[in-house]
């Protein structure tokens, strides 16, 4: 099914962060793919970073990678795995590069002298990257998730320029607000002010939601919904209730319950009657929802206060694991706590350990104690990035016999560099943006266990890294037992090492966990589970 023009929805959020507009889009997003539309999601961030590629993962949480090499928001994950559809750079706006697009026009006199202003200028530059999706690409449904709360001042020009957007799009656009409606314990009522009082800031700004998506722990009940509806202009069948469930991959099907999809297509003037198709949704979720059998799998990384750091991977296990009706419990290890002393009873009674990607000296040394561990015991590793640049340093330092092996990037010095900076980012000044970044070929070596997870000659994954495996020492590292079984065809980069008299040992420079998706769950964690499986029978 296609429709002539796109429609945009515009997705803000209300009262507080982190009530889960990326979830809500990429939900609002399945249903309407589920009825045959074209559907692309992108997220306008209102920080003045031009990307989240310099920041760190407390301040931002993980940074997602697209096939095209853009450092992106983590939301654009969500919307990779729910709608099984590739993002590009044009899915991720910053209030950085907008500024930074602006003065370079101005630098070369595109506004022929004219004063740059915030308005039309900002804001005109912000419509162009919102309609960018639809008028390039003709997807019938182009979602715009608007990062931050509706009265921030940061998100002040985003709101003006999609405010300017209706009156331009007509009736191809709608608003969608997400709120929050919190349950006072000491009175035992849910408090409907704060969805008013955020309403209220949107209309200052001259936007009317046409939707309320209610984030709530209790059941709204018709007489908060009427009540919502009367004092926010809507009509009562557009406030939709999205109560606190257990799995993200609910919420699509709450949204479904809830009419969503419905509401969306009525107000924008499409026909409600197309047949939805969710079969391999709901088996996904029957699936994860009744497991068979469970697997215990160490996460072992630098950043396990936050989990979201992780986000990609712990999503790939929960897709891989429901391949195998299987459930993966992570046991979450801080790299730093690991010494000689512990290191047995960290990872004692784990069927797998996956040592996760990261950047600089810290846990570092904990990582590599915790592979020899692995190695040497035969539990099943999976080494993603740093994580494998770690294998490569204790397979050097303890089957070779080159104690003193490390990488550049922590040890400038070292006697042994099996680890080094690539050719092309040794002039490299700065920082943002200049890594190996997007998607790359790997050929696979037949007869590894990577050609066997993968089931084709070679693979096309992403990276986002300036290390690499040093090729001086590859005959060194072949003749003591640890195979090359991924390289680069342009570049000779390594992409894959494996240690074949290993039950599973393999560490990969790329990131498979960005692939991973509910339809499409990423072959290399699909086999690892099932080595873990293995292990713990």
């Amino acid at each position: 099914m296609s429709i002539s023009p796109s429609k945009y929805i515009f997705v803000t959020g209300g009262v507080t962060s982190s009530l889960g507009k990326g979830i809500i889009s990429a939900s609002l997003g399945k249903l309407l793919m589920g009825r045959g539309y074209s559907v692309t999601i992108q997220k306008l961030d209102p920080y003045i970073n031009v990307d989240p590629g310099t920041m760190n993962p407390y301040e931002h949480g993980e940074c997602y990678v697209t096939e095209d090499g853009a450092e992106t928001d983590l939301d654009l994950g969500h919307y990779e795995r729910f709608l099984n559809t590739p993002t590009s750079q044009a899915n991720n706006v910053t209030t950085g590069k907008i500024y930074q697009t602006v003065i370079n026009k101005e630098r070369e006199g595109a506004y022929l002298g004219k004063t740059v202003q915030i308005i039309p200028h900002i804001t005109d530059e912000i419509k162009r990257c919102i309609k960018l999706l639809g008028d390039t690409e003709k997807y019938d449904f182009v979602i715009t998730e608007i990062g931050g709360t509706v009265g921030d001042i940061e998100s002040l020009p985003y709101i003006e320029a999609v405010r300017q957007l209706k009156w331009e799009l007509g009736e191809d656009t709608l608003f969608i607000h997400l709120t929050l409606v919190p349950f006072l314990k000491a009175s035992g009522e849910l408090k409907t002010k704060p969805t008013q009082h955020s309403v209220k800031t949107l209309l200052e700004s001259g936007i009317q939601p046409d939707i309320l998506v209610c984030r709530t722990e209790h059941e709204l009940g018709i007489d908060i919904k009427r009540k919502i509806a009367l004092f926010c202009n809507v009509e009562k069948e557009a406030v939709i209730e999205s109560i606190d469930v257990e799995s993200i991959y609910e919420v699509p099907i709450k949204m479904l319950d809830e009419g969503l999809d419905k509401v969306v297509l009525k107000k924008l003037n499409l026909n409600d009657s197309t047949k939805l198709n969710l079969d391999n949704w709901n088996s996904f979720l029957k699936k994860l929802k009744n497991p068979k059998k469970t697997v215990s799998i160490g996460l072992i990384g630098k950043y396990i206060e936050l989990k979201d750091s992780y986000k990609s991977i712990t999503e790939a296990f929960i897709h891989a694991g429901t391949t195998h009706n299987c459930a993966v419990k992570v046991k979450w290890i801080h790299a730093e706590s690991i010494n000689t002393k512990n290191v047995k009873k960290e990872l004692k009674g784990l069927d797998g350990v996956l040592v996760a990607p990261g950047f600089g000296d810290r846990g570092i040394e904990g990582k590599i104690l915790a592979i020899k561990y692995v190695r040497e015991n035969n539990i099943p590793f999976l080494g993603i990035c740093l994580g494998m640049q770690c294998a490569v340093i204790e397979f050097a330092r303890n089957v070779i016999g080159m104690k003193k092996a490390h990488t550049t990037e922590i040890d400038s010095k070292t006697k042994y560099p099996v680890i080094d900076i690539m050719q092309e980012q040794k002039e490299i000044i700065n920082k943002g943006g200049t890594m190996r970044l997007g998607a790359f070929t790997c050929n696979i070596k037949n007869g590894s266990k990577t050609k066997k997870a993968y089931k084709r000659n070679s693979a096309k994954e992403r990276h986002r890294h300036r290390y690499e495996f040093n090729n001086t020492y590859l005959e060194d590292f072949e003749k003591a037992g640890m195979l090359a079984t991924g390289i680069n065809p342009d570049s000779n980069l390594v992409e894959i090492m494996e240690i074949p008299k290993h039950p599973w040992f393999v560490g990969v420079q790329f990131h498979p966990e960005y692939k991973s998706t509910v339809s499409s769950p990423h072959p290399l964690f699909i086999d690892f589970i099932k080595a873990c499986l293995n292990q713990k029978n």
